[in-house]
């Protein structure tokens, strides 16, 4: 692991000239990195204190457009300023670019230097601060999937998106031979990645043509989230660099496997495992069960944030590996969560409803919220489900499209209690964006399957 860049270490590189360009960053609704590029020189001389950018950044959609509606900004208050406060703590080099160093920021109100509510950092925060209080940490991980194309954004893009077609042929699951193929794109990922202070432990080909997985060591919540938001970034960029493109749309194509993003958790406290107990039926703890127990009762209040978009929910297809119903399994990955390491200490959580698509910060937070709302109501957890959970009958299913899971969203009172209501309000009204745009859209699909035979 690269030793880590200090502030003053930053300073020493700037006066010896070498970094220039000090990337400043805050994360936006959409999980995105968003920001300026300053002469290195003149943040190390003042702009590490405090710098500004337009409050509509926590107020738009993937194509930037400024929608009504929202109470934190609007044309009618005219768009003013956030204040980008940096976390030196998350300074780190950015290899793949030329003498350039990151730094993430905290969103601050202009006028208060008050957090803003609704940042996805701060949201994550408020979670983390509600587990301290009650004396746990928590550990997390997300595994990062994504395809991998042939062509450059670029090229796709003025195409319109219609010559997709995968870096590889075939199935790539654990597959040397094929991802081999892929290195000159995946092995500078994982180096430059490692040189930036991720603790990534490897990569593999996934499920699908051209599919990859991308995973990094479990960390404290903030570092996961972290983690997550520059590997996304850098996937991006480092396969643009190599003439090649990257997506984390959830589903591209009706007829290939989706991409996900499981979501592994569990609890500590005193520096040991809160939620292993080897006493306890498959090794999981009373506290355990109950955090579980409060993950299947609030899945759908907590959906939006696993399934930010309409495509998300395309993902949700039997015999795929992408759950469509509400239970937990042991080690079996039909199952919405299953439960990992069972009988031992390092039981744990995984959530598999997420897709490539979350915004980690707000995924995880809300994974916090339910599973703490769980322990919170002393929820009892119910029997482990065995065999195909795509069988399950009586299952309860996991919201299947955008405009259910926003309902739920809005009427959720465990996430108006955890998150507050400006956030829920905040996020109503971008699932409630998301939605407008799609069904005022003719589809490709439409025209193909109605113009002559309707």
């Amino acid at each position: 692991m690269t030793e880590k860049l200090t502030f003053e270490k930053l300073k020493q590189q700037v006066a010896e000239g070498e970094v220039d360009t000090v990337l400043t960053c805050i994360i936006d609704m959409q999980g995105r990195l968003m920001g300026k590029r300053f002469v290195a020189q003149y943040f190390v001389d003042s702009a590490w204190e405090e710098t500004h950018c337009c409050d509509y950044l926590l107020a738009t959609d993937l194509e930037m457009a400024t929608p009504d509606g929202y109470a934190s900004t609007s044309w009618e208050s005219g768009y003013g300023d956030y204040v980008m406060k940096p976390d030196l703590e998350t300074l780190r080099p950015v290899p793949w670019l030329e003498g350039t160093v990151m730094v993430l920021c905290d969103v601050l109100d202009h006028h208060t230097h008050e957090p803003v509510s609704h940042s996805p950092r701060q949201v994550l925060k408020c979670q983390i601060e509600r587990l301290s209080a009650l004396g746990f940490e928590a550990a997390m991980a997300t595994e990062l999937e994504f395809f991998l194309f042939t062509k450059s954004l670029d090229e796709l893009r003025k195409d319109g998106y219609r010559d997709l077609d995968p870096i590889s042929g075939y199935n790539e699951d654990y597959h040397i031979l094929q991802t081999t193929k892929e290195e000159h794109v995946m092995r500078p990922i994982r180096n430059h990645l490692i040189a930036a202070g991720l603790p990534v432990e490897s990569s593999k080909g996934e499920a699908e043509a051209g599919q990859e997985e991308l995973n990094i060591k479990y960390d404290a919540p903030l570092n996961c989230a972290d983690h997550h938001a520059i590997a996304k970034h850098a996937v991006k960029e480092i396969a643009w660099q190599q003439g090649h493109s990257a997506t984390f749309l959830p589903k591209w194509h009706h007829d290939r496997v989706g991409s996900s993003s499981h979501i592994h958790q569990s609890l500590w406290k005193d520096g040991q495992p809160a939620f292993s107990d080897e006493d306890g039926e498959h090794g999981m703890s009373a506290l355990m069960r109950q955090y579980l127990a409060g993950l299947l009762k609030y899945s759908p209040d907590i959906t939006f944030f696993l399934a930010p978009y309409v495509n998300s929910y395309k993902r949700f297809q039997k015999g795929t590996f992408a759950p469509t119903s509400i239970v937990w399994s042991i080690d079996n990955r039909t199952a919405g969560y299953r439960l990992c390491g069972d009988g031992t200490k390092a039981v744990r959580v995984e959530c598999r409803i997420g897709g490539s698509d979350i915004n980690p910060y707000l995924a995880m937070a809300a994974q916090l919220a339910a599973g703490l709302a769980g322990i919170e109501e002393k929820l009892d957890l119910p029997p482990p489900l065995t065999g195909d959970a795509y069988q399950a009958k009586k299952a309860k299913q996991i919201p299947d499209n955008l405009r259910d899971a926003m309902v739920t969203l809005r009427k959720s009172k465990m996430l108006r209690a955890a998150f507050g209501d400006e956030v829920v309000d905040h996020y109503h009204r971008c699932a409630e964006w998301e939605q407008k745009e799609f069904d005022r859209v003719v589809t490709d699909y439409e025209i193909a399957r109605g113009f002559e035979k309707a």
